[in-house]
C-alpha cells in the first residue's frame, strides 16, 4: 500500500497554494499593517498667544492637513482632533491642548506604532523638513514627554527652525514669532506627513531627507 501511495504522489504531486501578493507600504493597509490607523500628533501650545510661534510649527502643519482634506476640528478632553482620509487611510489629526511640556498627556489610547509626531526642531536649518523614525528628544520637551510615556519607536516629521542668535535663550526663541522661511516650510511638512501615510516612512525619508 505504501508503494502504491508513493506512485500516486509522484503522478499527482500536491498543488502549491498560491501565495498572497506582498502588500507594499502605501497599498491599502499601509505602513503599519492591516490594523494601522495613522495618528498625526502635532506638537504646539494652545491659545492665540502662541499661534504663530516657532514652537507651533506642528500645529500649523495639522491645520494645513485639515484644510487640504476637509477635516473639522472638534474639542476633546485634552486635545483638538479631526479625522481625514489621506490616500487609502483614515487618519486622526491631533493637537494636544496640554502645553508642550506635557504633550504626552493627551496620548490617550493611541498606539505608539500609529503615531506620526510633527514638531519643530532646533537642530535643523530653518525651513528644512526631514522624516525620522526613533531617536532621542534632542532637548525638545514635547518629545521628551512622549518618550517618557511611550518610548521612542514612532515616526517623526521634523520642521527646522534653526538655532537662536547669540544672547537669546532657547525658550525666548521658540516662543517668538516664526520666520517666513519656517512658515513657508509648513506645506512641505504636510507633504511629508502625506508621504509617510501613503508610502511609508522609508519612502518618505528617501524623498525628503536629501540635501538641496
Amino acid at each position: 500500500m505504501w508503494r502504491k501511495a508513493k506512485r500516486l504522489l509522484r503522478s499527482n504531486p500536491p498543488r502549491k497554494r498560491a501565495s498572497s501578493p506582498t502588500r507594499l507600504a502605501g497599498e491599502g493597509s499601509n505602513y503599519g499593517g492591516p490594523q494601522w490607523s495613522p495618528v498625526v500628533y502635532a506638537l504646539g501650545n494652545p491659545g492665540s498667544r502662541y499661534e504663530r510661534t516657532r514652537h507651533n510649527a506642528g500645529f500649523l502643519t495639522a491645520d494645513e492637513l485639515a484644510r487640504r482634506h476637509g477635516g473639522d476640528w472638534r474639542k476633546k478632553k485634552r486635545s483638538e482632533a479631526a479625522q481625514v482620509n489621506i490616500g487609502a487611510a483614515s487618519a486622526d489629526l491631533v493637537k494636544p491642548q496640554t502645553f508642550m511640556n506635557n504633550s504626552g498627556g493627551a496620548l490617550g489610547n493611541f498606539r505608539t506604532e500609529d503615531l506620526i509626531v510633527v514638531h519643530d526642531d532646533l537642530d535643523l536649518e530653518a525651513g528644512v523638513v526631514r522624516v525620522k523614525v526613533g531617536g532621542g528628544a534632542g532637548g525638545h520637551n514635547g518629545l521628551r514627554s512622549i518618550i517618557s510615556q511611550r518610548g521612542n519607536d514612532f515616526v517623526r516629521v521634523r520642521i527646522g527652525i534653526g538655532r537662536p542668535p547669540a544672547g537669546m535663550s532657547v525658550t525666548d526663541y521658540v516662543l517668538s514669532r516664526m520666520d517666513a522661511v519656517v512658515k513657508d516650510a509648513i506645506p512641505r511638512a504636510a507633504d511629508a506627513v502625506e508621504a509617510v501615510i501613503e508610502a511609508g516612512p522609508e519612502a518618505a525619508m528617501n524623498r525628503f531627507n536629501v540635501r538641496g
